[in-house]
């Protein structure tokens, strides 16, 4: 056996292991094994050893193999699902031997990447901004930057003018709504900011940039009705598979306590007191861990999923995916399909959002009717300033209807 098949075989044993130990079914490993050891053979044929393989050779080995399926067939591929089922094993595959694939790319301009972490750790030591908010000012100073090196003026941030500015803006913002347009001129603000105290622009530009105005309680958040809540609750807690566990978690979770969908892909077994029946939530845009009573029903619904529906996994994430790999959402918006599907199969019709915030508007709406105080409301949604809460009070709309003075008839002389 030569060494480069020895080699081979190594990595396809690898490749078992590691599919393995990801739960994935003895049939979807067959698979994916045949596709790698069938794209080593074909990397053999060219002379090119498994760590010396970059993207392009992929793409190669999938042009031969699809040509070969015209031949026999007749006709080509549905492109989508066939690729998927070829490059699942191999990128996998590829994954085991690089650690990373595709590879990681050094970025082309070098200065511009030290600018933009130059900027993150000026954010980081200059004020008490959280995480999510400077990966976002982060990413738009990149975009900004990216621009600048195609369409600016000569000399690009050390003479950069208002005319790049508003350039770059309404190239932008074309397509955005004023929400979206007033967050994407306050992370220029921020980093036109920047780039004066550093002393990397002459001017401080940062005035110059135009917010549009957004009126404090201008639009009436989405929330779901008490009745449509307690519909999709009843709906979801008679699906008992492993999925159907889960969700039910998810949504008592939503419906009990507000939490946005990004604390919920956040929590971790540690982060529940069985004994002292407590729950510690940490809130990502505030920064803040807020510490609350585990209640009865959804202490129940958590165990339930724990007990009967949660894959076996050394992974510290309570909520995963219930198909290999067995990993934890990545993000909080994963969570808006799942309570999309969960509101059809329940036959909820909804005007407004149809994602877990919804869900959350309307926990605050229940308990602004049970005449809370805004200051407790504030406390379980885990804001940091009263004003946070206040856009609520706009949602008891029935409790103002009810109040409202008849508006009088005409009366006839």
């Amino acid at each position: 056996m030569s060494d480069r098949t020895s080699s081979h075989e190594m990595w396809l044993s690898k490749l078992r292991n590691h599919l393995a130990e990801g739960g994935y079914a003895a049939r979807t490993s067959e698979g994916y094994v045949l596709v790698a050891r069938r794209f080593l053979a074909f990397l053999a044929k060219q002379h090119i050893g498994v760590g010396d393989a970059v993207p392009t050779q992929v793409e190669r080995y999938l042009q031969r193999v699809e040509r070969r399926y015209r031949r026999r067939h007749g006709h080509s591929p549905e492109y989508r699902c066939w690729r998927s089922s070829r490059t699942g094993g191999i990128h996998m595959l590829m994954r085991l031997v690089h650690g990373q694939w595709p590879p990681a790319v050094t970025p082309i301009n070098m200065p511009q990447h030290e600018r933009c972490e130059e900027y993150v750790r000026w954010m980081k030591a200059s004020s008490d901004i959280a995480e999510t908010t400077v990966l976002a000012r982060r990413n738009e100073a990149c975009r900004f930057l990216d621009w600048l090196e195609d369409h600016a003026s000569e000399g690009g941030l050390a003479r950069l003018t208002i005319f790049d500015v508003d350039t770059y803006m309404k190239h932008r913002t074309g397509r955005l709504r004023r929400p979206s347009i007033r967050t994407v001129a306050a992370h220029i603000r921020s980093f036109l900011r920047w780039a004066h105290a550093s002393g990397q622009a002459c001017h401080d530009l940062s005035p110059t940039v135009i917010v549009p105005t957004l009126y404090a309680f201008e639009s009436i958040p989405s929330a779901l009705r008490n009745q449509d809540v307690k519909r999709v609750l009843a709906f979801a807690r008679r699906d008992s598979t492993s999925k159907g566990l889960r969700d039910y978690a998810v949504l008592m979770l939503l419906s009990t306590y507000g939490m946005r969908a990004g604390e919920i892909t956040m929590l971790r077994l540690d982060d529940i007191d069985w004994r002292k029946e407590g729950i510690r939530i940490y809130h990502g845009k505030t920064g803040a861990t807020s510490r609350l009573p585990l209640l009865s029903e959804v202490g129940e619904a958590l165990l339930r999923y724990l007990q009967g529906g949660r894959p076996k996994t050394s992974r510290r994430e309570i909520f995963l995916r219930c198909r290999a790999p067995y990993e934890p959402f990545r993000r909080g918006n994963c969570l808006y399909k799942l309570v999309e599907r969960r509101l059809e199969a329940a036959g909820v019709l909804t005007t407004g959002k149809r994602g877990p915030h919804a869900f959350r508007h309307a926990r605050a709406v229940s308990m602004l009717r049970a005449f809370v105080p805004v200051k407790e409301i504030g406390d379980l949604l885990g804001h940091r300033a009263a004003d946070s809460t206040l856009p609520y009070l706009k949602l008891a709309t029935e409790d103002l209807r009810a109040v409202a003075l008849e508006i009088p008839t005409r009366v006839k002389v």
